[in-house]
């Protein structure tokens, strides 16, 4: 079975208090204190004591085109894969030449090529390795990354293989946007990025091991979680419906997952929900009837640095790396459509 051989999250240079963000954004509402006052309340709702942003704050008043700040995305998510990827190979014990598969995925920038090509020079990958990147899957990617991770080394078990995300959520920004789900949006996502160095099962590893994977998509649901790509760049849809579809849902898509593996919920002793937002977190303990501090690491990841996208679910598998032996764990996440991913890990 596949093993997790290192994780390793990395963070803009660039931090700021949730206060300092709502203070800096409100500006963008000139004279109208009603608005601001509801941005304040919504960013002050969210639970976030601090998020990493791209660029320095002040920055975000003068950008520029779609153009120009996609540019900002290629330069900046490069150089945060970069720093990803070395640390999760060095944490593992593994160099750059050991890779033979690399996933990448990202849903607030585009290049072509895409990211994971601009790394093989600038890391020293192999020419031959093989890659796939990864546009649309949104905040469900960190998970989805995972167990696609997975399936290619349950058919390559000497292989390596590696899954990078990047998120610069603070580059979507739509200065002119007054709409709710904007409002909620800014104060909630953060800038951020993760690599997941992943064995297969004839490799040594005492990391954990991926037991299995489930993919479920709920139809009739594409209107409540994504983007509309204009010529202003990404603009959120982001609606009340997620905790909703998590209710109606969640339940029996995780109970099925488990008892395909002979498991019910009362057997999970870790679980890594992605931190959607408090009442993404709140809606996940509801439906499966589980405490709150059950998803205390997710929490924690939340408050300290925001909702990271697809990158968020993998900062909370590094905060988990460290577990009683024969844990086992239900990591997972939603994105747009909307998806859901299920990851069943076991610890060593």
């Amino acid at each position: 079975m596949t093993r997790i051989a290192a994780v390793a999250p990395v963070l803009p240079e660039f931090a700021y208090s949730q206060a300092e963000i709502t203070q800096e954004l409100s500006q963008f509402l000139g004279p109208d204190t009603g608005k601001r006052a509801v941005l304040e309340r919504l960013h002050s709702a969210s639970g976030i004591a601090t998020r990493h942003t791209a660029l320095p704050l002040e920055q975000y008043r003068s950008l520029g085109s779609f153009g120009d700040t996609n540019d900002i995305f290629i330069r900046v998510a490069t150089d945060l894969a970069e720093r990803a990827l070395a640390d999760a190979l060095a944490g593992a014990g593994l160099a750059a030449h050991d890779v033979d598969f690399i996933m990448f995925t990202s849903v607030t920038g585009m290049s072509a090529p895409s990211i994971d090509a601009l790394l093989v020079p600038r890391l020293g990958l192999r020419s031959d390795v093989k890659r796939l990147p990864s546009f649309g899957l949104g905040c469900v990617a960190g998970a989805s990354g995972l167990a696609r991770v997975n399936d290619y080394l349950v058919g390559h078990p000497n292989e390596v293989g590696v899954l990078v995300s990047v998120e610069l959520c603070s580059l979507t920004l739509q200065r002119a946007d007054e709409t709710m789900a904007n409002f909620v949006a800014t104060g909630l996502f953060g800038d951020g990025a993760a690599a997941v160095v992943m064995v297969g099962d004839a490799r040594e590893c005492a990391g954990p091991r991926i037991l299995d994977s489930r993919s479920a998509f709920f139809p009739d649901t594409s209107d409540v979680l994504g983007w509309n790509i204009t010529a202003n760049g990404f603009e959120i849809i982001l609606t009340a419906g997620v905790a909703e579809v998590i209710a109606n849902t969640f339940p029996q898509a995780v109970r099925s997952f488990l008892a395909d593996n002979g498991l019910a919920i009362g057997d999970i002793g870790c679980w890594l929900a992605h931190p959607g937002g408090p009442r993404v977190l709140e809606a996940f303990a509801s439906a499966l009837d589980l405490p709150r501090s059950t998803f205390e690491l997710s929490w924690n990841s939340l408050a300290r640095v925001g909702n990271l996208s697809s990158s968020s679910v993998l900062h909370v598998l590094a905060d988990a790396r460290v577990q009683p032996s024969g844990t086992r764990g239900v990591l997972f996440a939603l994105g747009p459509g909307i998806g859901a991913e299920f990851v069943l890990l076991e610890w060593p």
